[in-house]
C-alpha cells in the first residue's frame, strides 16, 4: 500500500577525492559548485509505495527538490503497492521513494514488533535494509496512520467511537480496504488478533482513494480504511474510530534511497524537506488536490516555495 542517493556533484572527481582525503570538505556546496547550464548531477528515479494522492505529493516534492539541486529526475508515481515498489527499489528500477515507517518495517520483517517511537523504527529498518543496499534517511514530522472510519449512519446506529466498540458488531458490516488488506498485520490480520474483529464481508477497493470514499458514502461498505490526514473524512462526516488498543504504530513519512545513489547533496535536500513537513501540512496538501482539484505538481511546488526549499 501505501528510494535515492547519486553520483558526485559535477566538476573534478579528483577534487572530490582530495577533499575527502584531507577531511576538509563540509559536504555543503558553495555557490560556484552549482551545476552550470547543460550539466547534470545524475538521474534519479522517484517512485511511490502505493499510487495515492498523499504519497504522490510527497514523492513529487522529493523530485522537485532534487531537480532544484541539479539532478535529472524521472517519476514513477503509479506503482500500485509496496510489493511492487520495494522490488523496484531493491532491483534498481527506482532509486527513491517516500515510505511509512512501521508499515515498511512490518513488510520487510513480518515478525517485527512495531513501535510508536519513530527513532526506534528507523534504527531497526536501517539494520534490515542496509545489507540490501538501501538507506533510511531522517523521518519527517509528518505522520499518517491507517484510520478505520465508519460512515455517519453506521456510527450512529451502532454507537461506534472506538475499534473496541466496532468489535461487537463487525460481523454485521462490510469493510472496504485495499486488496492486500487480508495479509497486512495492521489490517484484517491485525484487527482479528488485536481486537477480535471479524467482518461479515470484505470489499477490495483502492488505497484510501476516491473509490473507497464513494463506497463508504454510498453505504456499499460501512467501515473503510483511510488515512488519518485524509481531509475527506471531515468533509463527508465520516467518524474516525479511535485505535484504543494501539494496533497502528509510528508511520512518519521517510525517504528510503538506494545507498549507491546517496551523497551529501541528496541527503541534505531530502532532510531539509522532511524537517519542514508536518501532519497538518499533509492534510492541507491532500485537501488541495482531493477536494479543490488542484494539480499535484503545482501543490507540491507551492509548498516548497513557501518553505524556501526551491
Amino acid at each position: 500500500m501505501r528510494g535515492a542517493p547519486g553520483r558526485t556533484r559535477p566538476g573534478s572527481l579528483l577534487a572530490v577525492a582530495l577533499c575527502l582525503a584531507a577531511l576538509g570538505c563540509t559536504g555543503k556546496p558553495s555557490s560556484n559548485e552549482r551545476p552550470q547550464d547543460g550539466q547534470e548531477e545524475g538521474t534519479i528515479v522517484v517512485g511511490v509505495s502505493g499510487a495515492f494522492t498523499e504519497n504522490q505529493i510527497v514523492a513529487e516534492m522529493y523530485a522537485q527538490v532534487l531537480e532544484h539541486a541539479g539532478y535529472t529526475v524521472e517519476r514513477q508515481l503509479d506503482l500500485r503497492s509496496r510489493e511492487v515498489s520495494q522490488n523496484a527499489l531493491e532491483s534498481g528500477q527506482i532509486d527513491l521513494k517516500p515510505e511509512y515507517l512501521s508499515s515498511l518495517l512490518r513488510f520487510v520483517d513480518p515478525n517485527a514488533e512495531a513501535s510508536n517511537d519513530p527513532d526506534d523504527v528507523v534504527r531497526r529498518l536501517r539494520d534490515l535494509l542496509e545489507p540490501r543496499g538501501l538507506t533510511v534517511l531522517s523521518p519527517s514530522l509528518a505522520q499518517d496512520t491507517n484510520q478505520f472510519v465508519a460512515n455517519a449512519q453506521t456510527a450512529q446506529r451502532f454507537d461506534l467511537t472506538t475499534m473496541t466498540s466496532l468489535a461487537r458488531v463487525a460481523n454485521q458490516l462490510t469493510l472496504g480496504a485495499p486488496p492486500e488488506c487480508p495479509q497486512r498485520p495492521y489490517c484484517l490480520a491485525g484487527l482479528k488478533s488485536t481486537y477480535g474483529i471479524l467482518f461479515d464481508d470484505f470489499e477490495p477497493l483502492d488505497v484510501g482513494g476516491p473509490q473507497t470514499v464513494a463506497a463508504l458514502a454510498s453505504d456499499e461498505v460501512q467501515i473503510a480504511l483511510l488515512f488519518s490526514t485524509d481531509p475527506t473524512i471531515e468533509a463527508n462526516g465520516f467518524v474516525p474510530l479511535v485505535d484504543d488498543l494501539h494496533l497502528q504504530n509510528a508511520e512518519n513519512l521517510t525517504p528510503v534511497v538506494r545507498s549507491d545513489k546517496l551523497n551529501e547533496q541528496v541527503r541534505r535536500s531530502l532532510d531539509e524537506l522532511s524537517a519542514r513537513l508536518t501532519s497538518d501540512d499533509l492534510r492541507m496538501l491532500v485537501g488541495k488536490v482531493a477536494i479543490d482539484g488542484e494539480d499535484i505538481a503545482s501543490v507540491a511546488r507551492e509548498f516548497l516555495i513557501a518553505n524556501d526549499l526551491v
